[in-house]
């Protein structure tokens, strides 16, 4: 291959690369803003369930009972990291940096917006 077919190549790879990573940014901001929702939820639900003069006198089960906010965005907040939130909030920085390790292999490199670079 002459350096005019591996310029025209890399360009191909770096077009294909961000198309695809700008295609997965919308998905992203929705998870993590479902993320950001239901976190806030847990932690204002979590601050009421402690401050309450109660939770220190019946079961934990009983206090869980008379939170029902709390109990449920806990178990929206868990049953979303089971589901695996976490790795699709960060996928687009996952593809970069997987990128970055097959490319170092090359003398190359791209960002995070998966721009390459020789």
């Amino acid at each position: 291959m002459n350096s005019l077919e591996q310029a025209e190549d890399l360009k191909a790879f770096e077009r294909r690369l961000t198309e695809y990573v700008s295609c997965l940014q919308p998905a992203t901001g929705r998870w993590r803003m479902i993320l950001i929702v239901v976190s806030v939820c847990t932690a204002t639900g979590a601050w009421n369930w402690l401050i309450d003069p109660d939770t220190q006198k019946v079961s934990f089960f009983s206090s869980l009972w008379n939170h029902p906010f709390f109990t449920i965005s806990c178990v929206t907040l868990i049953g979303l990291f089971f589901a695996g939130i976490h790795k699709r909030v960060v996928a687009p920085s996952i593809i970069a940096a997987r990128c970055r390790t097959v490319l170092a292999e090359y003398n190359m490199s791209c960002d995070d917006v998966s721009t390459c670079v020789l």
